[in-house]
């Protein structure tokens, strides 16, 4: 029931298109990540039929700048309905053919989901990073799952989770620690490793800390084992702190090495 004396009205912003669902014979109910509203979901009446006008501008991956009827402020119903769509990058068009990047795409877009548990709560940092790792796959000048495993460490930064990498997780000794551990919080030095704490190759250490930083001449350079073994503590960190797996992470098609 419309909350007494709301109106929806129309406002605008721009949004990257997390997550599409059918609702209905022709409609679609769309998980948005927009860039001063937070996440939103909104129903985009007819898209599915053939005549649809905009359709193609809202599937996942996309960047789109679009008009939205409802309030952004949390009165009334928590769908708003699109009624205009124009597309600024539909990134996802770059690499619907290309399973790594596909793959790896979905696990962003899921992340980005997760990581915004309240609707229409802004997260600026994140819809630019999000952004950014998207644009990033369509232009496939890095490895897809290198562009994946850097937005989970970024991703995990805007959230507070970063792991420790260039200090202990424990005491904050500086310095690359040979240990591992995800309960502790990252890297941890000898005095404070806990059992159980993976031993990574300084290299897999090295990669992380690159791939935080935004170093892509040393993470290009890295090879497969020693981006497998990254992938897997950066997945590990993710979701010991989400307390929950995410679906697509194991979908990931890995295997590319540009």
């Amino acid at each position: 029931m419309p909350t007494a004396g709301y109106r929806r009205h129309l406002y605008r912003d721009d949004a990257v298109v997390l997550r599409v669902q059918k609702l209905g014979e022709s409609d679609r109910i769309i998980t948005l990540l927009t860039r001063r509203h937070g996440r939103l979901r909104a129903v985009a009446r007819g898209v599915r039929r053939t005549t649809s006008r905009f359709g193609a501008r809202l599937e996942p991956f996309g960047h789109i700048d679009l008009q939205l009827a409802g309030s952004p402020e949390g009165v009334g119903s928590s769908l708003h309905s699109v009624s205009q769509v124009e597309a600024v990058a539909l990134y996802g068009k770059d690499f619907l053919g290309d399973y790594p990047r596909y793959t790896a795409a979905s696990a962003i877009a899921e992340t980005a989901e997760r990581l915004t548990p309240v609707e229409r709560e802004p997260s600026l940092r994140l819809f630019q990073l999000t952004l950014g790792a998207l644009k990033a796959l369509a232009k496939g000048e890095h490895a897809g799952s290198l562009v994946l495993d850097a937005y989970l460490l970024r991703g995990m930064a805007v959230a507070g989770w970063a792991p420790a990498i260039i200090e202990c997780a424990v005491c904050g000794t500086a310095g690359q620690h040979a240990a591992f551990s995800v309960p502790a919080g990252g890297a941890v030095c000898p005095d404070c490793r806990p059992p159980g704490a993976a031993h990574p190759s300084p290299a897999t250490i090295g990669l992380m800390n690159a791939l935080t930083i935004g170093d892509w001449v040393v993470a290009d350079a890295s090879e497969a084992p020693v981006r497998r073994e990254c992938s897997g503590l950066v997945a590990a960190h993710l979701q010991w702190h989400m307390e929950r797996a995410l679906r697509s992470l194991p979908l990931v098609d890995r295997r590319e090495n540009p």
